[in-house]
């Protein structure tokens, strides 16, 4: 077999995606109702939602972190992956969004486990860490807006005790990264938070294909 990378055809990833994730009714029925909505690439892929609650549960993550909650769906994978004693602290800034977040969190019995913040993350960050919250998280799982990035990594990965894992998504940005002709803000963004992160010997790293590019940074101490 060749090692040279995988080249993912259609008929491949419709494979791929009927064995790589059993997503439960209700996340397929959130998953189908953002769909429709203007903003729909925004949400994550299923087999990323699965991958995310199995990291949630392989690390034993009882407090997790989300930058970027949009309509629920990543929050509602990571709580089904910490159990019932985990919790959720997510922020986002668009209720019209959340509002549908809520309602599933609800319906799957887990909206008291979920401490949804609306406003700008920078400010909600900067309140928590100044309330003492450094250290006391598990799991983090940025997913906003992008040139916002770096920020939401200082700010997450103080956020986290030594162990813990911060999951960065969008970090291929559909292979913009890569393409020279692109200097739109937040691709040169994102270039500028992936090389800082791989020179970040604070953390062990690694980025995955998965989705638009996953990015697994575990903080060291």
């Amino acid at each position: 077999m060749s090692s040279g990378p995988l080249e993912m055809t259609d008929a491949l990833y419709a494979y791929f995606r009927a064995h790589a994730c059993r997503e439960p009714d209700i996340l397929r029925r959130l998953r189908e109702e953002t769909q429709k909505m203007p903003e729909a690439r925004m949400q994550i892929s299923p087999e990323q939602g699965q991958f995310m609650c199995l990291i949630a549960e392989l690390i034993g993550a009882r407090k997790a972190l989300e930058i970027g909650t949009f309509t629920g769906y990543s929050a509602l994978w990571t709580v089904l992956g910490m159990g019932p004693e985990g919790r959720l602290v997510t922020l986002d800034r668009a209720p019209a969004y959340t509002a549908t977040a809520e309602r599933y969190w609800s319906e799957a019995g887990i909206a008291e486990r979920i401490d949804l913040r609306l406003g700008e993350a920078h400010l909600t960050l900067t309140e928590m860490r100044a309330a003492g919250g450094d250290g006391s998280f598990d799991l983090a799982f940025i997913d906003a807006d992008k040139t916002g990035y770096g920020d939401y990594f200082e700010h997450a990965l103080a956020l986290l005790r030594p162990g813990g894992l911060i999951l960065v998504d969008n970090v291929l940005w559909g292979g913009a990264v890569a393409d020279p002709e692109d200097d739109e803000p937040d691709t040169l963004a994102l270039r500028v938070f992936n090389d800082r992160v791989l020179g970040d010997d604070r953390v062990s790293l690694s980025m995955i294909p998965l989705g638009d590019g996953l990015t697994l940074a575990r903080k060291r101490g």
